[in-house]
């Protein structure tokens, strides 16, 4: 029913689009993700429409898994990935990314945040994409 489970999931970020964002924009966004869903890194991908509380203000979600740290190496850095989010972070309004894992190292979390900083200090200007959402939190558990 589900498929191949991946042993890590990155993130299931819920996200909105920045008020002005045309729907040809939105429509390039959608695209660029559903792109970075098919890296070979990937165990799978999907975008769509956020099914949560409308309240909480969020329009979509996208989902994207792989299989262990090494892939999720390769996927933060994959050059689709990368280019991807120079069409999509700046016409985001609202993120909240969760990340999660079946694996249960109680040191993951800190792994992959040390991931994330070195991807940051990599590409100074992805991290500064990344800060330039209005409104974004993403949990990296304890």
């Amino acid at each position: 029913m589900f498929g191949r489970l991946a042993r890590v999931v990155r993130a299931r970020p819920r996200f909105s689009f920045r008020e002005g964002t045309t729907e040809e924009e939105k429509a390039d966004v959608l695209a660029a993700m559903r792109r970075t869903a098919t890296v070979d890194s990937a165990s799978f991908g999907t975008v769509g429409q956020d099914l949560g509380d409308p309240s909480e203000g969020f329009t979509h979600a996208y989902a994207a898994g792989v299989e262990d740290l090494a892939a999720l190496e390769r996927y933060m850095h994959d050059p689709v990935h990368l280019e991807g989010d120079f069409t999509i972070v700046p016409r985001l309004a609202k993120l909240s990314a969760v990340r999660f894992s079946d694996d249960l190292d109680p040191g993951l979390s800190g792994k992959i945040m040390a991931m994330h900083s070195a991807k940051v200090a990599k590409y100074p200007e992805w991290g500064q994409l990344l800060d330039s959402i209005p409104q974004a939190r993403i949990t990296t558990g304890p």
